[in-house]
């Protein structure tokens, strides 16, 4: 389980578009589709890392909680499936139903929306604005398997709360940690 840090796109950049297939509902799922009126959450995580495993409940808190506020949220797989098969479509769509996800979960095959969003690990998270510009990106809070410390959100959940109140979001971010992305060879 090699560590692998955040790489923190820098801030204003734009939500880069995309359209993937949805595991659950096999749909396609764009970036528009699930636009946020508040803010657009987008969590790149995958089923098999340790570190997504930790915080899936409280992914699902997060998104219950905000998205009455005008927040939306997507995850989205870029890992390799013949390398990882627990992250194949079909595993994933299980793993969707089996955690309660209340937002779509994508597959990201050719790795293309992960390269465009600089995406380096599971879990990365990217928090944009309502004109789609980023305004956060790093970490969800300081848990990470072994640590002890139980999953919060604390970081990001004070980003979305300062977009809904009108408030500036503090620039000293921390990175998020976690598996890196399987990158296809």
């Amino acid at each position: 389980m090699a560590a692998t840090p955040s790489t923190m796109i820098p801030l204003g950049t734009l939500a880069p578009d995309f359209t993937l297939p949805e595991v659950v509902y096999g749909k396609p799922v764009s970036l528009q589709d699930i636009r946020g009126l508040q803010a657009t959450v987008v969590m790149f995580i995958c089923n098999h890392c340790p570190y997504v495993q930790l915080l899936n409940q409280e992914l699902v808190r997060l998104a219950k909680d905000y998205t009455p506020h005008g927040c939306s949220f997507v995850g989205i797989s870029s890992n390799d499936m013949s390398a990882y098969p627990d992250d194949a479509p079909d595993k994933m769509k299980y793993h969707a139903l089996e955690e309660g996800y209340p937002f779509p979960y994508c597959y990201d095959e050719t790795q293309d929306v992960a390269r465009a969003y600089g995406a380096a690990c599971t879990p990365d998270f990217f928090v944009f604005d309502a004109e789609l510009k980023c305004v956060y990106r790093g970490q969800l809070d300081d848990a990470r398997p072994g640590n002890g410390i139980e999953p919060s959100g604390r970081d990001l959940r004070a980003a979305l709360d300062s977009i809904i109140a009108g408030k500036v979001i503090q620039e000293d971010q921390k990175p998020s940690i976690g598996c890196n992305i399987k990158w296809k060879k």
